[in-house]
């Protein structure tokens, strides 16, 4: 009669040092089990993970920052709607008057005297100042409490967009952050030009605009600061074709290389600037009015048609 046989069983063991394969023999009666376990990821194969893991976070975020920026975009194109339904609700209740779209900068428009067309007498300004550098925070928000406008839009939230940046207003040494990032056109009720220009004139009425599809009544500068403190303008088609091309609020650089706008008819859309220059010229870390003369710059002849028109 045969006797009980030696058996030996391969058995797998965990993380064997040095990197190799572990063995181990495991005997139980007669029987002897030899184990081999493979160990974890050698340096290299880690170095092909991490590579790979890399790759894609390089294709992924890109995509994932201009969905993000998107939806920044279309919160501040909400916000634009707002306060645009707020300024045509306002003309509705004041006798088809347009808001004041100063912020106090044109003070002498506030004296008696003048002509109702160049006047903001007795006019509350839609927001009142709140450009200075040494104001508060809560001086600012003040400014906005106290607008003509905030009676019909009351959430301090709405007057800025969420892509806004630091940089300008440190340029400026401003104490305290923006909470503003519109501006009103100076057509709009905020100041004419007519020494320089018999087309720059403001309107007061809503009866005066025409092809309000087309004529821009707020748009988001990012909060540009000293260097435009009351509403935003451009020079008008007469002046550019008369020679000067150059602008002269700095164009909003903001939500990639365009900005958003809002117009008379209530709606609010986004437009990208076409020329390069444009775009060097309003990305300034300190934003400064009047620019060099660009010539054949197809952005000026259309700011130039939606702030004062003549298409």
């Amino acid at each position: 009669m045969n006797g009980p046989k030696d058996v030996t069983r391969t058995v797998i063991l965990p993380h064997a040092p040095g990197g190799g394969r572990a063995a181990a023999r495991i005997k139980s009666g007669n029987q002897t089990s030899r184990t081999l376990l493979p160990s974890g990821f050698t340096l290299i194969e880690l170095l092909v993970v991490i590579a790979v893991i890399a790759v894609l976070m390089a294709i992924l975020m890109p995509a994932l920052n201009r969905a993000k920026e998107q939806g920044k975009r279309a919160g501040c194109l909400s916000n634009l709607k707002q306060l645009t339904l707020a300024w045509l609700m306002y003309i509705d209740q004041n006798d088809e008057r347009l808001v004041n779209g100063d912020t106090r900068e044109y003070t002498a428009m506030y004296n008696p005297g003048l002509k109702f067309s160049e006047s903001h007498y007795n006019e509350t300004p839609w927001v009142e100042t709140d450009w200075r550098t040494t104001m508060t925070e809560r001086e600012k928000i003040n400014a906005i409490m106290t607008g003509a406008l905030y009676p019909y839009v009351n959430t301090l939230k709405v007057y800025k967009c969420s892509t806004l940046e630091r940089r300008t207003a440190d340029a400026y040494g401003a104490v305290s952050a923006t909470l503003r990032t519109y501006a009103i056109m100076d057509s709009m009720n905020c100041k004419s030009w007519l020494d320089r220009s018999p087309d720059m004139k403001m309107f007061k009425k809503r009866g005066e605009i025409r092809d309000a599809a087309f004529r821009a009544v707020m748009v988001d500068d990012g909060g540009t600061g000293m260097s435009a403190l009351g509403g935003f303008t451009t020079r008008d088609l007469r002046t550019i074709r008369g020679g000067n091309h150059s602008w002269w609020d700095p164009p909003p650089v903001r939500h990639g290389e365009g900005t958003n706008w809002s117009f008379a008819d209530g709606h609010a859309d986004y437009h990208k600037w076409e020329d390069p220059r444009t775009v060097e010229f309003g990305k300034q870390t300190r934003p400064t009015a009047n620019s060099p003369q660009q010539p054949d710059n197809p952005d000026l002849i259309w700011s130039a048609q939606v702030v004062w028109g003549n298409r």
